[in-house]
C-alpha cells in the first residue's frame, strides 16, 4: 500500500506540473504578440502599377502567417515625408518596413537610422553618389540589364542597323539610382550603333513650361524607362501624337499591357513585381524568425512582352498578377 500510495502521489505531482506548464504556455501565447506586422511605404500606393507587388505581399503574408499593411501615400514623397510615414508605422506597431526609397540626398542616411530601430528592406536601391553600393538590403531586378534588354530589342527589330535613327527618352526622373542604371544600360548598348539621342525629358515635368512629349523634335523611337512614362507615351502614340515614332519601354501595369496589345507600343520589358513583393516579405519573415540571420539582397527576374506573345501561358500568368 505504501508503494502504491507513493506512486499515486508521484503521478499527481507530475500531472500538476504538466497543468502548470501548459497553463503558463497558454498565458504567454495569449499575452504575447501573435503575428509580426510589416508595413510597406511606397509612393502613390493605390496606383495600378503596384497591383502585382501587393498581390505578392499578400501571398507571402499568408504563407508566413504575418500581417502586412500598405500605407496610404500620395504620388510623390520627400525624404522627410517618407521618414514621417515610417515613424508613424513604427508607433503603430510595425516590426519591420518595406520601402521604396525616395529620390534625393539624405534618403540612404535616413533609412540607415530607421534600420537601427527595426529591419528595413528596400524595393529599389537608395540614391548614392560616386558609384557606391547601398548598405541596405534590396529586392529588385537588375536595372542595368533591363536597359540593355530594351536596346537589344530595338536592335533586333532593325537587324542592328539604326545608324540613321533618332531617339527620345522619357523617365519619371533621371535622378534615382533605378533610372540612372536603366538609362546607362540602354546608352551603353547603343553607344556604337550610330543612333542619335535627340532628347531626354522627365515625365514628372512633361506638362510644365511646354516641355511635353508632343512638343519635342520628331524622332523615330521613344524609350520609356518606367511604368508611368510608358503609359504617358502610349497615350500619345494611340492618339497619333508621336509623328509615327515606335515605342519601347519598361512597365508593370495592365495599362502598359493595354498599349502594347493595341499596337501603340512595340515591346514592353516587365520587372517581376509580384516576386519583388513576395521575396521582400519572405526575407523579412526569415529575419524576424531568426534575428541572427542578416537580411540579404534579393534579385528578381524580368520578362520581355510582345503583342504576339501576350497569350503564352507564362505571360498570361504575369498579366494575371497585375490584375489582382
Amino acid at each position: 500500500m505504501k508503494n502504491g500510495k507513493k506512486m499515486f502521489i508521484l503521478i499527481e505531482i507530475i500531472l500538476a506540473v504538466m497543468v502548470i506548464v501548459l497553463a503558463s504556455a497558454m498565458l504567454q501565447e495569449k499575452g504575447g504578440k501573435e503575428v509580426d506586422k510589416v508595413s510597406v511605404i511606397i509612393p502613390n500606393s493605390d496606383d495600378t502599377q503596384w497591383s502585382a507587388f501587393k498581390y505578392g505581399l499578400k501571398m507571402a503574408a499568408e504563407d508566413q502567417g504575418m500581417e502586412v499593411f500598405v500605407a496610404s501615400t500620395g504620388a510623390a514623397l520627400t525624404v522627410e515625408e517618407e521618414k514621417s510615414a515610417i515613424e508613424s508605422e513604427i508607433e503603430n506597431g510595425a516590426d519591420a518596413v518595406i520601402v521604396q526609397p525616395v529620390s534625393g540626398s539624405g534618403s540612404e542616411a535616413m533609412l540607415k537610422k530607421i534600420q537601427k530601430k527595426i529591419p528595413v528592406m528596400l524595393i529599389e536601391a537608395a540614391d548614392l553618389k560616386d558609384g557606391k553600393t547601398s548598405a541596405l538590403p534590396t529586392t529588385e531586378p537588375d536595372q542595368y540589364a533591363m536597359g540593355v534588354t530594351l536596346a537589344e530589342e530595338v536592335l533586333k527589330d532593325f537587324d542592328g542597323k539604326i545608324e540613321d535613327k533618332k531617339l527620345g527618352i522619357v523617365s519619371e526622373t533621371f535622378d534615382s539610382e533605378t533610372a540612372i542604371n536603366r538609362k546607362r544600360g540602354l546608352e551603353d548598348t547603343l553607344q556604337d550603333t550610330g543612333v542619335k539621342i535627340r532628347w531626354c525629358i522627365s515625365n514628372s515635368s512633361a506638362n510644365e513650361d511646354g516641355n511635353s512629349i508632343m512638343s519635342q523634335p520628331k524622332v523615330d523611337l521613344v524609350i520609356a524607362l518606367d511604368d508611368s512614362s510608358f503609359i504617358k507615351v502610349g497615350e500619345c502614340s494611340s492618339s497619333n501624337n508621336l509623328h509615327g515614332a515606335l515605342v519601347y519601354g519598361i512597365g508593370n501595369s495592365t495599362e502598359a499591357v493595354y498599349y502594347l496589345d493595341t499596337g501603340s507600343a512595340e515591346c514592353l520589358v516587365v520587372p517581376d513585381t509580384f516576386n519583388i513583393g513576395y521575396q521582400s516579405l519572405t526575407e523579412i519573415a526569415e529575419h524576424l524568425k531568426h534575428s541572427f540571420r542578416k537580411l540579404r539582397n534579393q534579385e528578381v527576374s524580368y520578362n520581355v512582352l510582345r503583342r504576339d506573345t501576350l497569350f503564352l501561358k507564362e505571360n498570361q500568368e504575369i498579366i494575371f498578377t497585375m490584375s489582382q
